[in-house]
């Protein structure tokens, strides 16, 4: 039978693949960390562990008949890598992206801009305390960019990102390791205890409680700076697992009929 291939450690990617192993497709997922494949540990396909660049994306694809992108909506690397690996194999590519809800909140309090340089200059302005909700990614960026702030990091709560966070000088005070999404109730908690002058974020969707991270700051009054995602060029796009149902539905269909 055909395989189809899915990059991403996110919960879109999750859905996709416990919806294929319904069906009984075979699948091979690929994530970048240990901790999304601790995450995708009760998948019924097979797992890829770790970021690949284009040769290695071309290898893990040779048995694959179709290929969903479902990774973050700001991995742009890994999705630019996939895209050339499937041009080199003549595959087809459809991207799963998760809807944007930046368009959905309007506030003076809440400010978007789009890269981690405008995010940074625009925080900087509010005071000495910023919290970072951006993931670990680039914090080594972040250090750089605001140097003399108080940077408070919301990161997941593994062993080796707590690690960066200590090596990059951020105390035990300025650590939060919890994984979320977090309701509006715990974000505002947060913000309570913390005190930033501004929160820097991104446009996570509301799998990644976007809408959430922005209404508490607005309650507590704290400005917030919101990262737009990269925009990039698709053929083919999703936003649902219904989408994904239909096509997957219409790419059975003309594999039974040979086409």
């Amino acid at each position: 039978m055909r395989q189809i291939n899915i990059l991403g450690g996110t919960s879109d990617a999750l859905v996709l693949c416990r919806m294929l192993t319904q069906h009984d497709i075979p699948y091979s997922l690929s994530v970048a960390t240990a901790t999304g494949a601790a995450l995708a540990a009760d998948i019924g396909g097979a797992r890829q562990v770790g970021r690949l660049d284009t040769e290695g994306m071309v290898d893990w694809l040779r048995t694959a008949h179709w290929v969903i992108d479902a990774s973050h909506p700001y991995a742009e690397q890994a999705s630019q890598t996939l895209a050339a690996a499937c041009r080199t194999l003549g595959l087809p590519l459809t991207r799963y992206e998760r809807p944007s809800e930046i368009d959905a909140i309007h506030d003076a309090g809440l400010l978007a801009v789009d890269n981690i340089e405008q995010a940074c200059a625009a925080a900087g302005q509010f005071g000495q305390r910023i919290l970072l909700t951006t993931g670990s990614k680039q914090l080594a960026d972040y250090v750089r960019l605001l140097p003399g702030k108080t940077l408070i990091a919301r990161v997941l709560p593994v062993a080796d990102v707590v690690s960066q966070c200590a090596a990059l000088g951020l105390g035990v005070n300025h650590i939060i390791a919890m994984t979320g999404p977090f309701s509006r109730e715990l974000n505002l908690a947060l913000l309570r205890q913390y005190r930033p002058d501004a929160v820097i974020t991104k446009e996570s969707g509301r799998e990644g409680g976007y809408a959430e991270k922005v209404q508490a700051c607005l309650d507590a009054a704290i400005p917030c700076v919101v990262i737009r995602r990269p925009v990039m060029s698709w053929s083919e796009v999703i936003h649902s697992p219904d989408e994904f149902e239909q096509l997957l539905n219409q790419w059975l269909a003309a594999a039974d009929a040979g086409l």
